[in-house]
């Protein structure tokens, strides 16, 4: 789209409808499976006007992942260093979990694209996501040298934690179906609570 003035508003909502398309076309199929015509057809354009907004099928996942992953880290920048450690991972824990809920297409579009390698994100995964990896774990190393927190790997602390709270989205199937007639998330919240705290909490 040009960009030597300022959108507007249809052009707005035009890239927000092509946005929402892409990530049911590209959560159900994949970027290799996923075509601009399919995008079109979910977004009600033709595919000439997709074009005029991204140039290509490359574009708009990229425009995808790039929001994704500022999306991603907010739950992780809102860990606070002075609060009380606990409870703060726990929020974290329950943030990360409440995102799996309200978000599985976009977390499996995120973890598709890890698994073929990151091609489209492994700038960012090794600047925006290194940088908030690294000064988060400096806080939780801070809580356990004051014994707040029982000592534990910082990072896989941190990936126990995605896994534990993604795996609702990226593996849904097999969750709802293994769970059936309950809701997954039935209970998720209190289960990851009671594991945290016995992992965490110090030994007297």
């Amino acid at each position: 789209m040009p960009k030597d003035r300022s959108p507007t508003r249809i052009q707005k909502r035009n890239r927000a409808n092509i946005l929402e398309a892409a990530l049911e076309v590209f959560s159900q199929n994949g970027f290799r499976g996923a075509t601009v015509d399919q995008i079109a057809t979910a977004a009600g354009l033709s595919k000439p006007n997709l074009l005029y907004y991204f140039p290509s099928k490359d574009a708009i996942f990229t425009a995808l992942l790039s929001a994704l992953l500022d999306t991603w880290l907010d739950p992780l920048r809102e860990i606070n260093p002075d609060g009380d450690p606990m409870a703060e991972i726990l929020a974290y824990v329950e943030r990360k979990l409440q995102m799996s809920k309200d978000m599985p297409r976009e977390s499996r579009l995120f973890a598709n694209e890890i698994v073929q390698g990151a091609p489209r994100m492994i700038d960012a995964l090794s600047t925006d996501l290194r940088v908030l990896v690294d000064a988060t774990e400096a806080v939780f190393l801070g809580w356990m040298d004051a014994g707040r927190i029982a000592r534990v790997h910082p990072r896989h602390l941190l990936f126990s934690i995605w896994s534990l709270t993604q795996h609702y989205a990226d593996f849904e199937v097999q969750v709802r179906t293994l769970m059936t007639p309950d809701d997954p998330f039935d209970g998720a919240s209190e289960f990851l609570e009671t594991l945290y705290r016995r992992m965490l909490t110090p030994q007297s």
